[in-house]
């Protein structure tokens, strides 16, 4: 297939684009910065849903950007020739909906309504589509949760621990780049949303102290009270969601991505290479 790579430098596609090149695949990598070409992968300068190369010849679209930019391009009729199309939105359509940060809510809102465009979309225009909601990702160094925290604690060498006994489900990038291409290649998966969490379901609190324990330097563990996150969640609002999840289970439902596609995500065993950028 040709398949056009939407947020093909994004974590996941990082991940992604040695998978299709070995299957032979010819690969089409959009990003908004210039990256050097290979054998099968050409790499063009775009972003949704204005500034796209030309799709003419693309059979298939595989978006890791925002969702709710992909509709608008594909109604446009840009890619006439895709009939596959596989995406991610996240499991926050479903744990953030509640949140008590307006801001979290709206964002929830906004990925139900990018998946929703999306189906009606491709049902209108015979696409068959696909969508992962992955819980929290890790596994480049770019993500905006994890890595952050842990190249903090590196530089300061204190790592902070906050308690909480909420449920975490971290799944590695590479996990979703595996289920993206098993989603190109199954037609039961076409019109399913489908979560995909990693194989470990652990405590808050413990995945703290793994990603602490993956680190190349020492750090000094600095456990964090419950009154002092009290304290920064009453002084910083954009704190106020993801304190208050602390003790709330986000972990997603497996079966579907083990029954549909065939993957089973590995456990969170990090080390150190998972937070720091290439």
């Amino acid at each position: 297939m040709k398949i056009l790579v939407l947020g093909a430098s994004s974590q996941i596609g990082r991940f992604l684009l040695p998978r299709l090149r070995a299957r032979g695949d010819e690969v089409v990598a959009v990003s908004r910065a210039q990256h050097a070409d290979a054998d099968g992968l050409t790499w063009q300068r775009g972003a949704l849903p204005d500034h796209m190369p030309d799709a003419a010849n693309a059979d298939a679209v595989v978006c890791y950007g925002p969702i709710v930019a992909l509709a608008p391009w594909l109604a446009s009729g840009a890619a006439p020739g895709v009939t596959r199309v596989v995406c991610t939105s996240s499991m926050s359509a479903e744990s953030k909906i509640e949140s008590l940060d307006a801001a979290e809510r709206e964002m929830a809102r906004s990925l139900r309504d990018g998946e929703a465009a999306l189906a009606a979309t491709c049902e209108a225009r015979r696409i068959a589509w696909t969508v992962l909601r992955p819980t929290l990702v890790y596994g480049a160094g770019i993500d905006r949760s994890l890595s952050p925290i842990a190249r903090g604690a590196m530089r300061a060498h204190v790592f902070p621990l906050p308690s909480g006994r909420g449920l975490r489900q971290p799944v590695h990038a590479d996990d979703i780049a595996c289920a993206t291409t098993a989603a190109l290649d199954t037609p039961m998966a076409a019109g399913q949303v489908i979560p995909i969490g990693g194989g470990e379901r652990l405590s808050s609190g413990e995945m703290f102290a793994r990603v602490r324990r993956s680190l190349a330097v020492a750090t000094l563990p600095l456990p964090v009270p419950r009154w002092l996150l009290g304290l920064a969640a009453a002084a910083i609002p954009r704190a106020r969601g993801p304190i208050s999840r602390l003790d709330v289970d986000l972990i997603a439902d497996n079966e579907p991505l083990l029954r549909l596609l065939g993957v089973r995500p590995r456990s969170f065993l990090a080390d150190g290479a998972c937070w720091m950028h290439s």
